[in-house]
């Protein structure tokens, strides 16, 4: 199983640059980087990133991330998973572009 977080470009450009990152304004305020699974992340997208075309979609392996990774009630009471440390590059598994379509994100094919 894999997990997603969906960055916008300049956050995505500026993680790759830096080797780590401790995610968007919304994790910094929340104190923890904020990721959905594959049932999930189609919602995340939609509620959160409506209407955004320059987005990256980054899927991770989540015991890779170890006791730090906490999976936490949230929207509806789903489990969520919540990353309490800065995020890697070398635990990022691959990326793809989440271009915007006339229905919404058009996620790709690796995810089915």
């Amino acid at each position: 199983m894999l997990i997603y977080k969906i960055f916008r470009r300049p956050e995505w450009d500026a993680f790759r640059e830096a080797g780590h990152t401790l995610g968007a304004p919304v994790d910094l305020a929340d104190g923890y980087i904020h990721f959905s699974t594959a049932e999930q992340v189609v919602e995340t997208a939609a509620k959160h990133f409506a209407g955004e075309s320059d987005l990256v979609l980054v899927a991770f392996a989540p015991e890779a991330m170890g006791a730090d990774l906490k999976w936490e009630p949230s929207r509806g009471d789903q489990l969520f998973p919540h990353l309490y440390r800065p995020l890697q590059m070398s635990e990022v598994v691959w990326d793809h572009a989440l271009p915007l379509g006339a229905a919404g994100h058009i996620f790709p094919k690796e995810m089915s």
